[in-house]
Order: C-alpha cells, then structure tokens, then sequence
C-alpha cells in the first residue's frame, strides 16, 4: 500500500485520506509533514527550522528498537531529538502513557523540552495540534487532555511507572553525579515496565562507571548472538565514519603515513571502508577541535565500540606502559607452573585490599592472578589464599602492616596474618619515601613481566586507570594518585613488588625455590 499520496510536507487534503495517515506511525515520523525541528542554521533564518526527516543512523535505530537499548556512539548524530519526537508522538496517539527523558543536569532538560519537546509540539500543523489541547503546560512536562498521557523530562524518575525512558549522556551522569547514576540504575529504570521501551544513550566518558559496565554486557551479548530476552540491552554503536556529512575535500589536510594505517586498521576491525574525504574530515577536526588530542577524538568520534572507551594518557600514570605491554604481549595465558606463587599486598586504608600473584621462572615474573575485596576482614583473605591450593613462597605486605593496631587485637597486620596463616613466611616491605621513585620502579619491571589475562583482567583495568588527582584550581594534574576510582589499592600493590625486586627481597627468597633443571641422566 502507497505511504503518500499527497506532496512531500504537506497534510492529505482528504479527511479519510488524513485519518488513514494519522493511524500510521511510521507516516507520522518519516513524512516531514507533522514534525518540526531546530538545526544549527542554513544561509537563510527560515533555514533554522525544518521538517523532521530521520537520518541514517536514526533509521536504522527505530528499524533496531527493542525493550532495553543502550546506544554507544559518536556526537551530533541527533539521537535525543529522534527519542524526544518518538516519545511525544507516542504520547500523543496513545492513552494514559507516561514518557520521560532523564537528562544530566536541570539546564540539559530545560533545554532537551523546550528546544525539542515544547517546540515540536507548538509547531505541529494547525489542524493537528487543536485535536490534543494540554491540561497542564510546565517547565519540565507536557499533559494533554484529550488521553491522559504526558512527557516530561527531568534529573531523575522515581515514582510511578514510565512506559517509555530515554537516559540521555548517561556517561557524562556516571562521570560527573556518580550519585544520581546511581539513582537511574536503582530507581528510574526499574519504573520501566518490560513491555516498555528504555533508551540509555551518551558518548564515552572513560572504562569505568555503570555506562560503562552496561555497554560491555550489551556488546558481549551483541557478539555472541544471543537472542535477547525483555531484561536484555540491545547494543547500537554508531561510528563518526556512518555519517555521511563527516567529510570534507581530500587534500585539505595533510595526512599522516601513521595516521593512514590508523584507518586501514579500523577498516579491517568494522569492515568498512573509510575514503580520502572522510579521513580528511577526521584529521581536520581532530587538529582544529581538539588541537590533536587523540583521546577525545576517541571520546567524541569514536571508530570502533573498543575506542569509545579509551582513556586518555594524559594524568594516567601507566598509560603508555600499558599500551607497550599489549605490543610486546605481556598480556597473553600465562599458565601455572609448578613453582612457588609470591603475594603482593596493599591493605587499604578505608576498606580495600588487592594482593597479587606472581611466579618467578628464570627471574621472569609470571603474573597469574590478581584479587580485590571491599569491607572484608583479614580472615576472609586468608581464607581466599588458603582456597587457591598454591604453594607459596611469601606474601609481601607494605610497611604498615607491621604497625600495631589498637582495638580486639592489639597486633599488627603481619601478626595476625601469621595466626591465620600459620606457616607461611610474611615479608615487610620497607616504605619507600618517593612515590614516582616507586612508580618508576614499577614501570622498570613490568617490562619484562608477562600477565594473564583472564587471571589478571580486573587488575589490568585497575592499572590502566590509576591516575594522578586533577586540580581545578589550577588548571593541571598534580603528582597524587586520584584515590576516588578504585585503582590505587591494585597500583600500590604491585609497588610493592617492584620495590621488593629493587632490594632484592624476592631473587633471595626466589633462588632457593625456584625451578632447576633435573640432571643430565648418565647415558654412558
């Protein structure tokens, strides 16, 4: 059946013809002629507004919709506007519906419902917008009279149920209001019912936080095939290199040999394949936006799901070291020998604890698992040791471990550790009074240590995001670890390693345990 038989923008003239169209949700959306919107401007003023028409990567969501979504992608794409008309729409041709967004900030939604909610809404045709006259008309949300139904949009969602959710820059909430995101996960989102429809959608903002963790379930399900159920994320990345008005004239900018292998490697991870105008168009706003931070380039024009993530190298303390451990293949299975496991602790000041597990073949280290735990005591670590059937050759604890502790016990970490763990040798590592002396020693080491990847995956995430406090005041990142995000105990600890190798503590302990070749047999 024909979608139109009237002109592009313009309503049917025939009632029955009108009736039939109204009826068709796919009509109101793609045909131009109910909704407006706002854009960046054309060379004339009437150019700022313009008929709603989807864009690519808008089809090909609405063509992808499902109960939970979770959308990873690049910027100006116009998602939240798309979501924004899907909502009201939805709202208006159905009854007693409760649509939301949920935006970072009280100035992100005044300005999500005025520029697209409102304005949408207060341009439709004439003729249409008299059919759904507002019973309520506020700053945050729209209720029409003539079904019951609203959209609203706000910092948070709690109460009641909503039918249809849109979580707009939910990595920016999870970075900036860690507090509030959690206040999406454990409020808004379980008001969705499962037969309602969720958006959560943002660029990339680091590899840590709740969008983070959302997108990497998605996309392993998304990879793996698997059918998803209603409870399920359905996984939508869109690439900077998807839109066709990211390019530009070729030749404009130079482009670099490195830089051309940079994308000849996305074209063979995405299967795409990326031409001399959009290559152009890539370096030259990395160059004039960005001033040639590749990091935020990843962040805001992201070429693969993997790169959204990446952080930047700048204020990490162990970024590029990371970065020549994947090149050499530090990171790789690194089996369990039958040899002594050495541990390396840091015990948290606050409630955390990471140990490390090292073998040492030929003064190789050979890192075979990493644990962390939160708010336990030191019985449930010996308890963890005691279950990994290793035979040990001696756990290293930092320096405060042999101060005694006031209260039940009167002992210190060491003393208590060695009731636990009667038997087992516990090694003080002396303090060492400059932390980058240490972090450098760390760096010195772990060129020739290989980890495992499975054993060792939370602990290479903890690495990769230790990193120096940022100081608002001025401007800069001063030479303190940021202990906000979880990664020091983790980075502190394999310090102690390291310093242990400096005094030579572990080739001492090492030598006598290590493994030796069995003797030649007498074939004479």
């Amino acid at each position: 059946m024909a979608m139109r038989t009237t002109p592009l923008n313009t309503l049917p003239t025939n009632a029955a013809e009108l009736e039939r169209c109204l009826s068709n949700p796919e009509w109101r959306l793609f045909s131009g002629c109910l909704y407006k919107i706002m854009i960046k401007g054309g060379e004339g003023a009437d150019d700022f507004v313009v008929p709603f028409k989807p864009n690519r990567a808008q089809k090909r969501f609405i063509a992808r919709l499902w109960h939970r979504n979770l959308i990873l992608k690049a910027r100006q794409l116009g998602f939240t506007t798309l979501i924004a008309l899907l909502w009201l729409d939805h709202a208006l041709f159905n009854a007693n519906q409760r649509c939301g967004i949920i935006a970072q900030d009280r100035e992100a939604a005044e300005a999500i419902f005025r520029d697209k909610v409102k304005f949408a809404y207060e341009n439709l045709p004439e003729p249409i917008r008299v059919r759904f006259p507002l019973a309520r008309d506020s700053a945050t949300e729209l209720l029409f009279a003539h079904n019951n139904s609203s959209i609203r949009v706000a910092t948070s969602m709690r109460s009641g149920t909503i039918h249809r959710l849109h979580v707009s820059e939910f990595g920016k909430i999870c970075a900036q209001y860690p507090l509030k995101a959690k206040e999406v996960i454990t409020g808004s989102i379980p008001a969705v019912p499962l037969n309602g429809i969720l958006v959560i959608e943002s660029t990339a903002e680091g590899p840590e936080g709740e969008f983070f963790d959302l997108s990497q379930r998605a996309e392993t399900l998304h990879f793996a095939g698997r059918k998803e159920t209603q409870r399920d994320y359905r996984f939508h990345f869109y690439a900077w290199w998807q839109n066709p008005e990211y390019t530009m004239e070729p030749g404009a900018v130079p482009i670099s040999v490195e830089q051309h292998e940079y994308f000849e490697e996305v074209e063979q991870t995405m299967g795409c394949t990326i031409d001399q105008g959009q290559r152009t168009w890539y370096i030259a706003t990395l160059d004039a936006d960005f001033t040639g931070a590749e990091e935020k380039m990843w962040q805001e024009y992201p070429s693969t799901p993997a790169e959204a993530f990446q952080i930047s190298t700048k204020g990490n303390y162990y970024a590029k070291d990371m970065v020549a451990l994947r090149k050499r293949g530090g990171i790789t299975t690194v089996p369990t020998l039958d040899l002594p496991v050495f541990t390396f602790w840091d015990i948290g000041n606050r409630d955390g604890c990471a140990i490390w597990f090292i073998q040492f073949l030929r003064n190789e280290p050979r890192v075979i698992g990493y644990y962390e735990g939160h708010d336990e005591d030191l019985r449930h670590y010996a308890r963890h040791l005691q279950s990994t059937g290793y035979l040990f050759g001696a756990h290293f604890l930092p320096h405060d471990a042999d101060h005694k502790r006031l209260g039940d016990f009167n002992k210190s970490i060491k003393d208590q550790l060695q009731e636990l763990m009667p038997g087992q040798a516990f090694m003080i590592v002396p303090r060492i009074t400059d932390l980058m002396a240490g972090i450098q020693s760390t760096r010195k080491h772990m060129k020739r240590a290989y980890f495992d990847a499975k054993g060792c995956e939370l602990g290479l995430q903890r690495l990769q995001g230790y990193r120096k406090k940022f100081s608002r005041a001025e401007n800069r990142f001063i030479d303190q670890p940021d202990k906000a995000n979880g990664c020091s105990e983790a980075a502190d600890a394999l310090r102690q390693w390291a310093q242990a190798e400096e005094l030579g503590m572990v080739e001492m302990l090492s030598e006598d345990q290590g493994y030796r070749e069995a003797p030649a047999p007498d074939w004479r």
